[in-house]
């Protein structure tokens, strides 16, 4: 451990969990041109990174990978944002932060993880990772718009500005 935060080194590269050693600006970069992100705002990668557990892929100092977990830290996780920088793929790195991920303190007994992929189910289910058993159950507001000014309030007291009425 690193200053009380998870840390893993391995062959000159480390995973940590470490927010200070984030590079924001090279998660940003990344995510602003991923299918899943495209165009997000720097604000929102920051307030994402602020309320999410976040680990960074090191080179040295050089962040070249990132994975962010959305959690409760008791019960359920739901997995965003994992990358690895194209240069660093094929080494099995992808793997090895996740690992790191799925071991972390506040996240190896969770009950529940969840993530959505569209080309990555190979990375994911060695970890035990499977279709969902019941896509019934499951539901979701997604909002392809948002990062280019959509916005949605729930019900019909909104004002034009997406606040409720009062």
């Amino acid at each position: 451990m690193s200053e009380g935060h998870a840390c893993w080194e391995r062959d000159g590269f480390t995973v940590t969990a470490d927010p200070a050693r984030i590079d924001r600006a090279a998660v940003h970069a990344f995510l602003s041109g991923c299918y899943w992100a495209e165009g997000i705002p720097r604000a929102t990668v920051d307030r994402s990174i602020d309320g999410s557990l976040c680990f960074a892929l090191l080179n040295g100092e050089e962040q070249i990978g990132f994975a962010c977990v959305i959690t409760d830290r008791a019960t359920f996780a739901y997995l965003g944002d994992v990358h690895v920088l194209d240069a660093w793929r094929g080494q099995g790195l992808g793997r090895w932060l996740m690992d790191c991920v799925m071991q972390h303190p506040d996240l190896s007994g969770l009950r529940r993880w969840v993530l959505v992929t569209r080309d990555a189910h190979a990375l994911y289910a060695p970890l035990g990772f499977t279709p969902l058993a019941n896509p019934a159950g499951y539901m979701e507001l997604h909002r392809p718009d948002v990062y280019r000014g959509g916005s949605y309030c729930g019900n019909s007291n909104c004002t034009s500005s997406g606040t409720e009425k009062s």
